[in-house]
Formats: C-alpha cells, sequence, structure tokens
C-alpha cells in the first residue's frame, strides 16, 4: 500500500518547511563530520529521506513523525515482498515491470539520504549514486555493510560525496548469544548427548567443561565482540580480546594486540570470531591459528565466513584441535550443498539466522533516527564504513 499520509505519490511528510544546513565536507575517518543536503530551487530545501526497501509502515510512519525537518518518502508497492521480519532484500524472484521499475529509480534517485541501499543490491548503489548528485547519507541494513560498499565500486569522488553508516550495534546482543550457546554446546557435548538420545543409549558418564573455568578469546572487540565481552564475563569465563586500538573494554580481563592472536589462540579453551570482512581478515582464522590451539578447543564464528579459513577448519576439525564450531556465517552463502561442514558431526550450521529478530526493524530506526538528527545538526555520523578497509 502507499503511505496514507502522503500530499502526492511517493511523498511522506507535510510538515513546515525548515532550511537544511549547507554540505559538509567529508572526511575519510569514521567520525567524519556529518554531510547535510545542499539546496535545490526546484525542489525545496527540504532533506529527502526515501525508504528503499518495504520498512513497515508504522516505522516509516514514526521517522517522519521524529524529525519533522525531512520528507520521508516511500511507496510499498514498489518493493519486493518480504518472507518476514527485517527481510530487507525480499523475494529474489519478485520482478517489478517496466513501470514500477522506473516509479522505483525515480523514487530512489530523488534522495538526499537513502534508508537501505536500494533493494539491498551494491549495483544498484552504484546506479543511483551515478544518478543523483544529491546523494549524500546511506544507511545500510547490516552491521558489516562495508564489503556492499566495496562490491558497488564507487569511484574516490562518489566515495567522497556519500557516507555510508552500518547497524553496528544493532545486532550486538543476539548474536553475542548465539555464541554463547555455542561455546555452551561445544562445552557440554551436545553432538554426543544428541547422538545418544537418538541411539537410546545410556552409556557411562563423562565430564564436560565449566564456562568459568574456560578462557575464551573473542576475536575483535567492535560492537558485537563487546556484547560477546559482556555475556561471557557474566558467567565467569576469563575473556581474552584482540584489539587494535588498545582501548579497554568492558567485560575483557585481558586485551591481546592483533597481531598476537596465534599465541592468544594457543590459551584459549574457546574462540569467538566477530571481526567484519575485509582484505585484511580474509582468512585470519587459518592454518596458522589452528595450528596453534589446544586439542578440543570450540570455535564459535558470528562475524563474517571468510574471516575462517574453511578448510584449514575441517582440518583442524579432523585431527582434533578443534572440538566443536558453531558457525552462523560462511565464505560462501548459502553453504553449498557439497560442503563438508554440513554433514561434519562436530560441528553446528546455522544459515545466517542467529541476528534475525522481529525488533531488528525498531531498533535500526532508532539508530537511524538518531544519527538523521546528528546529520541535520552537523554533528558526527554514527558507524561511518571506513572506505579503505571498508568495514
Amino acid at each position: 500500500m502507499r503511505a496514507e499520509d502522503s500530499a502526492a505519490p511517493n511523498a511522506a511528510t507535510t510538515a513546515a518547511p525548515s532550511a537544511a544546513p549547507s554540505v559538509v565536507p567529508q572526511g575519510a575517518s569514521d567520525s567524519r563530520p556529518a554531510p547535510t543536503p545542499a539546496d535545490d530551487p526546484e525542489r525545496g530545501s527540504r532533506p529527502r529521506v526515501v525508504i528503499a526497501v518495504d520498512l513497515p509502515e508504522a516505522l516509516c510512519q514514526q521517522i517522519a513523525e521524529a524529525e519533522p525537518r525531512v520528507d520521508v518518502i516511500r511507496d510499498h508497492t514498489l518493493y519486493r515482498p518480504r518472507h518476514g521480519p527485517a527481510d530487507w532484500a525480499g523475494d529474489p524472484d519478485h520482478v517489478r515491470t517496466p513501470a514500477e521499475q522506473t516509479a522505483y529509480d525515480e523514487m530512489v534517485d530523488s534522495a538526499d539520504v537513502l534508508f537501505s541501499l536500494p533493494d539491498v543490491d551494491p549495483s544498484a548503489l552504484r546506479r543511483t549514486a551515478e544518478a543523483n548528485p544529491r546523494l549524500r547519507w546511506v544507511q545500510a541494513m547490516a552491521a558489516g555493510s562495508g564489503a556492499q560498499v566495496r562490491a558497488a565500486g564507487l569511484d574516490p569522488a562518489t566515495l567522497e560525496r556519500i557516507t555510508v553508516t552500518t547497524t553496528a550495534g544493532v545486532h550486538g546482543r543476539p548474536l553475542a548469544e548465539f555464541a554463547l550457546f555455542g561455546v555452551l554446546a561445544g562445552a557440554k557435548t551436545l553432538p554426543q548427548l544428541a547422538a545418544q538420545q537418538r541411539a537410546h543409549e545410556w552409556s557411562d558418564r563423562w565430564e564436560m567443561k565449566q564456562l568459568d573455568e574456560m578462557t575464551v578469546l573473542i576475536v575483535g572487540l567492535g560492537g558485537i565482540g563487546s556484547a560477546c565481552a559482556s555475556l561471557f564475563s557474566a558467567v565467569g569465563a576469563h575473556v581474552l580480546g584482540t584489539t587494535r586500538s588498545g582501548e579497554p573494554v568492558d567485560g575483557v580481563d585481558e586485551l591481546v594486540p592483533a597481531d598476537q592472536l596465534v599465541a592468544a589462540a594457543a590459551r584459549a579453551d574457546a574462540i569467538v570470531v566477530t571481526l567484519p570482512g575485509t582484505a585484511a581478515t580474509e582468512g585470519l582464522v587459518g592454518a596458522e591459528v589452528l595450528e596453534a590451539v589446544r586439542p578440543g578447543t570450540i570455535l564459535a564464528n558470528v562475524g563474517r565466513g571468510t574471516v575462517v579459513d574453511e578448510s584449514a577448519l575441517l582440518a583442524a576439525l579432523e585431527d582434533g584441535r578443534i572440538g566443536f564450531a558453531a558457525l552462523d556465517v560462511f565464505a560462501t552463502e548459502p553453504l553449498p550443498s557439497t560442503s563438508p561442514l554440513w554433514d561434519h558431526p562436530r560441528v553446528l550450521v546455522s544459515p545466517h539466522t542467529a541476528a534475525l529478530s522481529s525488533h531488528e526493524e525498531a531498533r535500526i530506526v532508532r539508530l537511524f533516527l538518531d544519527n538523521l538528527g546528528r546529520l541535520l545538526d552537523g554533528a558526527e555520523l554514527r558507524n561511518v564504513v571506513d572506505t579503505v578497509e571498508f568495514y
């Protein structure tokens, strides 16, 4: 359906106009000054926020009501149908008619600010960035959206003009809970318990690991890693965390310089990977790290699949260095049916679903509104994608 409060097709808000600040030049750091839309006599001075994916209408209205300085543009008849909550990309088999695609592109190309990459598609971001010189800010839908920005292949001038922000922090707690679940599953020998239950086998007793006697290494202390540290610390684990900044993080007992990952892995009973997928992190948890671990080490990955070398992981599973692996992400997704990870008895495969929550949409809108206020006030935006390393 179309927005009921639209004054014209694809228009959304009718609040009194207010002048937009002039454009603030952008830098390259994560705390660059906020870009602000330039005035256009033909369109007026009110910034246009275009919702590029099927955000529920109640949340579209929330944005419009919370920030009357902008026009919120959406047309629910033009979005790809969703399969469920936070299915931002929508049905991949849905095809717009030529007229619908033209209308969608025109709506997206009118934006000063985009809520989501169009159709969550890097190539569509590139198209609209080239078509619309007014576009200044894109709110992406994932915590690790740097890979999408890199895939868009934007030229340096466009990367300088358009700020992209991520949803870092929105998914931290759900992913931390999956990491805790994965480590517990390994510590409490879930595969053996499940196999014996299926066989109706009551065996002799065996010893399980206790979290308050374990050392857990968290690889990456961003939003997800910090949430993991909080949970593992709360259950009594001794928490190590790799860092590049050296800044203390609540719940981390020992900070480990990033270049000492191998030595830290050798001390750990469990390794939790939370890093984004970048050129610098690809294969970081590979043969060198996995050859250093003690037999039976547990691995959980809630960052990006490319950070873990899956061939090295399989070798470590086969010789027992990794006793259990809980994986929510993979180098290739969907995980190919031929992957040996599917059938390995000590691997838990989750189809990149650990962060999915019906509350995700509202959390992203709260983050977006905070940044939108910063944009309009000329303040720094949160969660800016680094356009050098793309994280």
